[in-house]
């Protein structure tokens, strides 16, 4: 056990058993950032409509987040300036089809994302097809755009060993270009989350995660650069919403079970959408959960609460923020027996 405090000298053998007697979560308060999520830039990013996924450049002052409504899906772009965040603005490769789900190379050379674009000019958007539903138009792929000396090029789609479905969502990137992402299995229909190596410029056949079979459905992969932990969301018990967050930690015998990061950070309704801040220190999700609200209240509160409602708290999709380094470090302490590599299996609790 670590003690945040520094002795006196001086201090009686009593007074030192005192001292080691205190609960170390006692000790360490001021040391250890506050685990509770806070919403993400409040009616700026996290808006009226659906927020979700932030990409950062590596200096953590761009970034790129998916913006929904019932049928408008597009990538947006803020910048990080003295006032907070700027006003958010249609990214440069998006808005012409359905875009969604940025994430960013830990270089900050090359962006992938989530586009309905049809693979050749003038197609039609193929429809997609995941739990048990076929979904009109909505069928997905993974595209790519880099960084050059005039901003950013053109839409390329990854290779059909990728884009071997036609519901393949929520890219993540390793710092050696490792893809992680999902689409439904072949059986169940579940999303399934699966990786592939990136070597001499081209994908190895992607691999599913051990400890993802497709019995249930898991999402939303965001892995650490060296992918020495991944976190999801899941339906996996003890999940109790539709989507709680999990995470998973690699050592030299491949992938340990997954662990549930409870109940401070999922809430009764949908967590998901997670990603990784490039320092490392910040864990960003998208959540359905709202402010609290007790009765009864003043006319001051209520208009307050309205004019939150309309920036942003109407139980849709928002952006929120937690340290992340807390989280992991409480759950590394006890994680479980690792998963065998390349077994597909789902782990329960």
């Amino acid at each position: 056990m670590r003690v945040c405090v520094r002795l006196r000298a001086g201090l009686s053998g009593l007074a030192l058993l005192s001292v080691f007697a205190l609960s170390a979560s006692a000790l360490c308060a001021a040391a250890v950032p506050d685990p509770t999520p806070t919403v993400f830039a409040a009616g700026v990013i996290s808006g009226p409509a659906h927020d979700a996924a932030p990409a950062f450049s590596p200096d953590g002052n761009t970034v790129f987040f998916g913006r929904q409504a019932p049928e408008v899906a597009v990538v947006m772009e803020s910048h990080r300036n003295a006032r907070g965040w700027s006003a958010p603005r249609i990214a440069p490769f998006s808005g012409e089809w359905t875009d969604m789900e940025p994430a960013m190379a830990p270089d900050g050379s090359y962006l992938i994302y989530v586009s309905n674009r049809p693979a050749r000019p003038g197609e039609p958007p193929r429809d997609g097809h995941y739990n048990g539903k076929t979904w009109p138009g909505k069928g997905s792929a993974l595209w790519r755009v880099r960084r050059t000396a005039h901003g950013w090029s053109e839409p390329e789609r990854l290779p059909d060993r990728i884009n071997r479905n036609d519901s393949v969502y929520a890219p993540s990137i390793a710092a050696d270009g490792t893809l992680y992402f999902m689409h439904p299995n072949a059986k169940t229909g579940h999303f399934q989350l699966f990786s592939a190596r990136l070597r001499d410029g081209d994908y190895d056949e992607p691999q599913p995660l051990p400890f993802s079979g497709g019995e249930q459905s898991d999402v939303d992969p965001a892995v650490a650069p060296d992918q020495s932990f991944l976190i999801f969301g899941s339906r996996r018990a003890p999940a109790t919403a539709s989507m709680d967050l999990f995470v998973a930690f690699r050592d030299g015998a491949g992938w340990g079970v997954p662990q549930w990061l409870g109940e401070r950070v999922n809430s009764s309704g949908s967590d998901a959408e997670p990603r990784l801040s490039p320092d490392l220190s910040t864990l960003y999700f998208s959540s359905e959960r709202s402010q609290p609200v007790t009765y009864p209240r003043t006319r001051e509160q209520t208009a307050a609460d309205l004019a939150r409602i309309q920036a942003w708290d109407n139980s849709l999709y928002n952006i929120w923020q937690v340290p992340l380094q807390p989280l992991l470090s409480a759950h590394r302490t006890t994680q479980p027996s690792a998963a065998p590599a390349g077994a597909a299996q789902a782990a329960t609790r």
